[in-house]
Parts: C-alpha cells; sequence; structure tokens
C-alpha cells in the first residue's frame, strides 16, 4: 500500500494510493475476495467531525473505496460536531438501534459497558502486532473483565505558544516557564497588551478535562484514591489549586473563555487574541495548511511564529491529559462480525497507516509503533508531540478509569469546580460541592 509522501502531507492533500494489500491482512484479505456474508453489507460509522478535515476525506473517500474491495463492505462515514456526539450514543443505546460503530471520547465506553459486544479477540491482536497499547488507550477501553471497545487513537494535547510574543517578554522555547508561577507571572505582563493566556472553563468535551485535569494533579489533588472508590477530591492540594487558579485567571487568562467549547480557543490564536493555549496540533497544522489566510499582526505566517511545550508543573510535578479516543460495537447491532472485521482491517499497518499520515501528527496512535512512524520527520514543529501519549494519564486517577470516573468527567464535575470558584464561590465551597456531587456518583 502507498503511503501519502512528505509533499502530499505538507499539502494536505486528501489523496492516498491506498490498495488492498496482504501486509497483516487475515485469511479472507489474503484472497482479495469479499467474504461471502459481507457481500452487499453496509456499515453505519457515527464519529465526530475532525479537526483535521483532510483525515475525513480520506475516510469518505479513499479508504470507503478500498473498503468496498477488500471486504465488500459499504461503509457510510457520518460526521457529526463533537459536542453532540455522546447524546447521540446514549440515545443509540437506549433505543438499541443506530450506526453500527460509535466513536467515544474519553473513558465514555465505561458508561455503556453492559451493551457494548466483547472485542478482545480483536483488541489483544492488535496490541500483540503494534508493540502494546499506552495505558490511557488500554484503561478506557477495557473494564478489568474484557475489552468493550476498539481504542482508535490519542490526541496529544501540549500548549501551542506564540514565539515573538513570548521573546518580547525574554521567553524562548528553551526557557519557557517549568511551572504555573512562572507561567502566570508571563501571562500578566502580557495580558495588559491584549495578549493573555487563554483555556476553556466551560463544558468542552475535549479541552476542558485535557487542560484541568493534569492541572489538578500538578497540584497533589486527586479524584479517588488507588481503589477507586473513595473519593478524595476534598483535600489541602485541591483547595490550593483552586485559589491559585482564581488569581491566575484574573491576573493572566482570557476570561471571556468561560464560553469557549471546543473550537474557542483555535479561533482565539488564530485570529492573534491569545499567547498561548493547551490543544492539540490543530492549530498549527491548519495555520500551517492555509499561510496565506492565517497570519500574524504584522502579515507574517502565523505556522512561523507558533511553537509546542508540556504543561507547566505544579507542586506535585508535571503531569498531562492526552485525549484517547476508541470505538463501539454496540451489541444491537445485526451484523457484529461485519463490524469487527471492519475494524480489524481498518487497524491493520497499512490501512491504518493511511489514515495515521494524513493526521499529521494530531493523533499520535493508540499503539506504541507509531511513535516511529516516518511522519514525525517531516516537521520538527510537531515533534514534541512524537512521545506525547507516554505521560498521559487518564479520568479517575488514582483509580481506575471506570464508569464513575466517566461519568464524572461526562458531567464535567472538575471543570465545573474550577469554573465556580472563578464566579465568585470560595474555593472550600467549589471543591466540597464537587466532592460530594463525586461522592454521590460513587456510592
Amino acid at each position: 500500500m502507498t503511503r501519502i509522501n512528505r509533499r502530499r502531507v505538507l499539502a494536505l492533500s486528501g489523496a492516498g494510493a491506498l490498495s488492498a494489500g496482504t501486509g497483516g491482512l487475515a485469511g479472507i484479505l489474503a484472497s482479495g475476495r469479499a467474504p461471502a456474508f459481507a457481500q452487499g453489507t453496509t456499515l453505519h460509522w457515527l464519529k465526530f467531525v475532525d479537526f483535521v478535515p483532510v483525515s475525513d476525506q480520506l475516510l469518505k473517500g479513499k479508504i470507503k473505496e478500498e473498503c468496498q474491495k477488500a471486504l465488500g463492505i459499504n461503509l457510510q462515514v457520518e460526521t457529526i460536531n463533537g459536542d453532540g456526539m455522546q447524546a447521540r450514543i446514549t440515545s443509540a443505546i437506549q433505543a438499541k438501534t443506530g450506526p453500527d460503530i460509535l466513536m467515544a471520547v474519553s473513558n465514555w465506553a465505561q458508561l455503556y459497558a453492559d451493551s457494548l459486544i466483547d472485542v478482545s479477540d480483536l483488541a489483544e491482536e492488535r496490541g500483540k502486532a503494534q508493540g502494546g497499547y499506552f495505558e490511557t488507550a488500554r484503561a478506557v477501553a477495557n473494564n478489568g473483565k474484557r475489552w468493550i471497545a476498539m481504542p482508535y487513537t490519542i490526541l496529544g494535547a501540549m500548549l501551542v505558544n506564540r514565539t515573538s510574543w513570548f521573546a518580547e517578554e525574554g521567553v524562548t522555547p528553551d526557557n519557557f516557564p517549568k511551572n504555573w508561577d512562572e507561567y502566570r507571572a508571563v501571562g500578566k505582563k502580557m495580558k495588559p497588551k491584549s495578549r493573555p493566556l487563554g483555556q476553556t472553563l466551560a463544558h468542552a468535551f475535549g479541552d476542558g478535562p485535557a487542560f484541568w485535569y493534569p492541572y489538578l494533579w500538578s497540584w497533589g489533588g486527586k479524584e479517588v484514591e488507588a481503589d477507586g472508590k473513595t473519593v478524595a477530591l476534598n483535600s489541602k492540594e485541591t483547595v490550593e489549586s483552586v485559589k491559585f487558579a482564581v488569581g491566575a485567571w484574573k491576573d493572566s487568562y482570557d476570561e471571556g473563555a468561560m464560553s469557549w467549547d471546543d473550537a474557542g480557543n483555535n479561533r482565539a490564536f488564530l485570529s492573534n487574541t491569545i499567547c498561548s493555549t493547551n490543544n492539540g496540533a490543530s492549530i498549527y497544522l491548519l495555520a500551517r495548511a492555509k499561510p496565506d489566510d492565517y497570519q500574524t499582526e504584522s502579515g507574517k505566517p502565523l505556522k512561523d511564529d507558533c511553537f509546542h511545550s508540556p504543561l507547566p508543573s505544579g507542586p506535585a510535578g508535571q503531569f498531562s491529559y492526552h485525549v484517547p479516543f476508541s470505538n463501539l460495537i454496540p451489541n444491537y447491532v445485526v451484523n457484529q462480525k461485519a463490524a469487527m472485521d471492519f475494524l480489524r482491517w481498518f487497524h491493520t499497518k497499512d490501512v491504518y497507516g493511511e489514515w495515521f499520515t494524513s493526521q499529521q501528527g494530531f493523533s499520535v496512535g493508540s499503539t506504541k509503533m507509531w511513535e516511529e512512524d516516518p511522519v514525525w520527520k517531516i516537521d520538527p514543529i510537531m515533534a514534541p508531540f512524537r512521545t506525547a501519549a507516554e505521560s498521559g494519564r487518564f479520568a479517575g486517577y488514582a483509580g481506575p478509569a471506570g464508569r464513575a470516573a466517566a461519568e464524572t468527567i461526562s458531567k464535567f464535575i472538575i471543570v465545573d469546580m474550577y469554573a465556580k470558584a472563578v464566579q465568585g464561590a470560595s474555593p472550600e465551597d467549589a471543591v466540597k460541592w464537587a466532592h460530594e456531587e463525586m461522592v454521590k456518583i460513587y456510592a
């Protein structure tokens, strides 16, 4: 199978010469013929709109065509806004009808475990072939008894920063703030210049948890004890994290971010109104793809004025939350075997590799093999994302990423804890509220 080459990646061309090659494909694919049961089968895959548009073009174009050739399956990919995904998943599960494959974010799969088919054979097969899974991918898709979902990928989350603006404050990529005090201090200098830090405090399913969860952990706060049962949120460490967040928000952040969705910080950074934000690589990739559309205030391509860095550290260390994605097959699906055969085929090195290359580093893969992919040699600005998933924790720390943790993140309890304090509640009351809400869930 021909991979997308360097020039085509940088040009964001969705074309890729896919073939039904046999590398890594089992039995039926080696013959080049579709299995008899799958002839005429249509599979409906529901996923949210990709922040890298070329990847959805690839799924709906070349990969759809090759799926038909290799499996005899008519792949129908439906894409919707990400903030509507969980409602669609819940509706389908409750109605026992809907798409054959559902893309889930974070540990949503844990909420629906009893309504999902066992994909253990499929997941284990892929893990063994591709160097094993990152712990985050395993934790959200396995309930300790079986694989309830097929790991799809992990979206690396890092700070994207304006090089020239930080340089004016004497900050370079080499001496970028290592801790929250330093980050807040430089943000305090930049906010009066209309160059604040930017981070959502709204119900943004990706950007909210990807910042506020590791921020909490960096102060020593945690949701539960290691037993996964004892809620431990109401602690001195958590309260201190909230106190600092309130001050930092007023000093350094764009306070309009209280209403940002998952594209809010993208829009703000690309329009030159914030200097730094925690996000996937989509901001930089879009600026790189459209250098004439996204420019600095001095008329230079914005892509040439960006660099990526990890989140700062707190008293307990430096942490990260890289957003995991998985695909679910509900047990209401009639042709479960076809759905599994598609996921097996899609996750082979050649097919998934074509999709992975189209992501250009926005996704880092869920198996460790992809750390060594040639895509990481294309653009040095993207290099920090290559090993990002190694450091990630998952919602539910210090316990497992189980159902209660999934409900907690779905209800944005951690994010709302900080939002309540920023909006005027005392840090102690905000933490107490969040702790009590979690007690209800974990009980």
